[in-house]
């Protein structure tokens, strides 16, 4: 059963680990106004920005070059900060890089490490709410995309999405899709059924 659900509501009679919710002894509850799914336990949020973390893979473009570090904007009110002695591979303003997060500074930079530049393809921007609908449980939707278009994805928690090879738009027009039918139940099949329809 899908349902929505409020901040403050019951998910579950018993204390279970699920993102964005609390728990206490009589069960857990909802932080976010979201779509929670009981079957899977999994609970999306309708809306909402991204709150960074360690270890979140994020995609951002390399906004400032200052020698001993890199500016990198990642669409959110994060910024990102890599320090120039950890990177091992060259990078320049305007890149597009995947990188982890180490660690948030009080301030709300975001230090980042391993970053990799992306070479061409395109960068489309989401809400990061809807990133975990579009990855899928066990990364079914996205595999879905990329074995029906061919198309690489890398995904960024922070809502940035960089696409190469294969049918771009195709690959576009679904990941849109879900985007804007996150909330709707059977969206997996209609997602495949679209994609096999306009497949070349």
């Amino acid at each position: 059963m899908q349902r929505i659900v409020v901040p403050g509501e019951r998910l579950h009679d018993k204390p279970i680990r699920i993102d964005n919710t609390i728990t206490d002894n009589n069960g857990t509850y909802s932080c976010i106004l979201g779509y929670f799914d009981d079957q899977s336990k999994s609970l999306i949020p309708l809306e909402g920005l991204w709150l960074p973390k360690s270890g979140d893979t994020v995609v951002g473009i390399v906004e400032e070059d200052r020698g001993t570090t890199f500016t990198i904007n990642l669409n959110a009110p994060y910024r990102g900060l890599i320090i120039a002695r950890f990177i091992e591979t060259d990078i320049r303003a305007r890149d597009v890089i995947i990188a982890s997060i180490k660690e948030l500074e009080k301030d709300g930079t975001a230090i980042l490490v391993r970053p990799k530049r992306l070479e061409g393809g395109k960068m489309i921007s989401v809400k990061p709410s809807k990133i975990p609908r579009i990855i899928g449980k066990a990364n079914t939707m996205v595999k879905q995309i990329t074995d029906n278009t061919g198309t690489s994805l890398i995904i960024g928690l922070n809502g940035i999405i960089w696409l190469k090879g294969g049918n771009v738009d195709l690959a576009t027009k679904a990941i849109l899709q879900i985007e804007e039918e996150a909330h709707t139940s059977g969206l997996t099949d209609r997602i495949r059924e679209m994609l096999e329809a306009n497949k070349v």
